[in-house]
């Protein structure tokens, strides 16, 4: 285990690379930091944490850079996630509460984190799995044809259109719309299709294909991988930072082309607390060079979907995670809001 003196040492020089893209020295430390040491005891504290593997010299007579274990030691002891401003706070609030539906909410919530970190933000859309049902409308669009608008409690809406085997009446519509709510409204989606199972027996034996109709059409809504949904915003933020990556930023551009793996990596964050991803803590390939930070977020205690950023691994670390923190605060009220 490190000293607290060689701690200090390191975040002086994450803090540094940080600020100045620049290979940090024993000198610059000791002028821009107090760290009430010699020069040549710097020295040794930094020879020690290259020997340990904390801090590397990117070529000969250049100063040293954090390595991926050191940026995470420098996370893991982190003793503060560096708070958002009163107006930074009132700007966020201002954005979101601004918004209109679930669309608006999460490309606005994009577009803010882009905004606030300078780097590329991911949001996953509220998770269908995750959700309860606020609402099921059945509306008559022709005597055999029937729209379906299923309303989550994060105000997501799901809609189908049903072609329905008989005609099919406005009564009977009323009653079926009544009962379906009765039973799935405020129920969270896996427990709908035990609920709905025998509804068709309730009704007349003329209708009970069209009430079939039009909960296979609901169960299929709730099953699919519609949820799997996310935005991405800010990918231009990359180019400020080509010389962080190691041969190219392509491969990084090509793995946030996948969604697949960035759902990947939003899975791995915590329904609770913030998660951060630094280099090769980072499975994929052409995120090695990247550094994710992420967190849930949801209307009430459970999270019901992720959102993060992802950058060079030299990132402001205490800034980012406070801005990613805030943010997915404030979309949880607002979730919990509607």
């Amino acid at each position: 285990m490190l000293s607290e003196r060689r701690l200090e040492v390191l975040r002086a020089i994450v803090q540094d690379y940080v600020g100045t893209e620049e290979p940090v020295g024993s000198k610059a430390l000791t002028e821009r930091h107090n760290l009430q040491v010699s020069p040549a005891t710097v020295r040794n504290d930094m020879a020690a944490l290259e020997e340990e593997g904390y801090i590397a010299q990117p070529h000969t007579s250049a100063g040293r850079v954090p390595t991926d274990k050191g940026y995470r030691l420098f996370v893991d002891k982190l003793a503060d996630v560096k708070p958002l401003s009163a107006p930074e706070r009132r700007a966020i609030q201002n954005f979101l509460d601004g918004a209109v539906d679930l669309d608006d909410v999460v490309g606005r919530t994009v577009r803010l984190l882009a905004q606030l970190t300078r780097q590329v933000a991911v949001v996953q859309y509220p998770s269908l799995s995750r959700s309860t049902v606020r609402h099921v409308e059945l509306l008559s669009l022709a005597p055999a044809r029937l729209m379906l608008v299923l309303i989550t409690d994060t105000g997501r809406v799901e809609q189908r259109l049903i072609d329905c085997p008989v005609p099919f009446g406005e009564t009977s519509l009323a009653e079926l719309r009544a009962r379906l709510n009765g039973r799935v409204a405020g129920q969270r989606f896996p427990e709908v299709p035990r609920l709905v199972a025998d509804l068709p027996d309730s009704f007349d034996l003329e209708e009970r294909g069209t009430v079939s109709t039009v909960l296979s059409s609901l169960l299929e809504t709730l099953v699919e991988e519609t949820e799997e949904r996310l935005v991405i915003g800010g990918t231009a933020n990359l180019t400020r930072f080509g010389q962080d990556f190691t041969l190219t930023i392509r491969p990084v551009l090509e793995a946030l082309e996948e969604h697949v793996v960035l759902l990947r990596l939003l899975g791995e964050a915590k329904d609770s607390g913030m998660t951060v991803r630094i280099g090769h803590e980072n499975a994929h390939e052409g995120l090695t060079s990247t550094s994710v930070v992420s967190v849930g977020y949801g209307s009430g205690d459970e999270a019901v979907a992720k959102l993060g950023v992802v950058g060079p691994t030299r990132m402001d670390y205490p800034g980012t995670m406070g801005a990613v923190r805030a943010v997915a605060r404030y979309v949880g009220q607002i979730l919990a809001e509607n």
